[in-house]
């Protein structure tokens, strides 16, 4: 029945620092959206994108209980790691693990370990 994930949604607690880590380090595409009653920010990447919630001010409907840093999400990149761990470093991004081979959805992949501005545990990978 389902074929792909489209978006999933991040809380806040600082907007600015997350759309910075996600645009600068990771190189996602801030984008904002219009509905009929506000706009939303999104951050776009591949074919899929993150929607951004700032705690105590989310969008309706939302999960029971939005918090900043409870996800735990993996990325797979479009370059090395060597060039991941490079980024990382010249933007003071302390790698927490890794690189470490961890199973992905359709592969073995290599992967490091990093924390964004709300705690959430950002796994970078690529195909082994």
């Amino acid at each position: 029945m389902i074929d792909h994930l489209d978006h999933l949604v991040m809380t806040t607690r600082d907007l600015p620092a997350c759309v910075n880590f996600y645009t600068e380090i990771l190189g996602m595409q801030l984008e904002k959206f219009q509905t009929p009653t506000e706009t939303r920010l999104a951050l776009k990447f591949g074919q899929q994108k993150i929607n951004v919630h700032e705690w105590g001010r989310e969008f309706t409907p939302r999960a029971q209980v939005a918090a900043p840093g409870t996800l735990d999400l993996c990325f797979i990149a479009a370059v090395s790691m060597e060039k991941v761990i490079e980024k990382l470093q010249q933007s003071d991004i302390k790698i927490i693990d890794g690189p470490v081979m961890k199973t992905g959805a359709i592969s073995k992949i290599l992967s490091v370990y990093v924390r964004d501005p709300d705690l959430n545990l950002i796994e970078i990978s690529v195909p082994a």
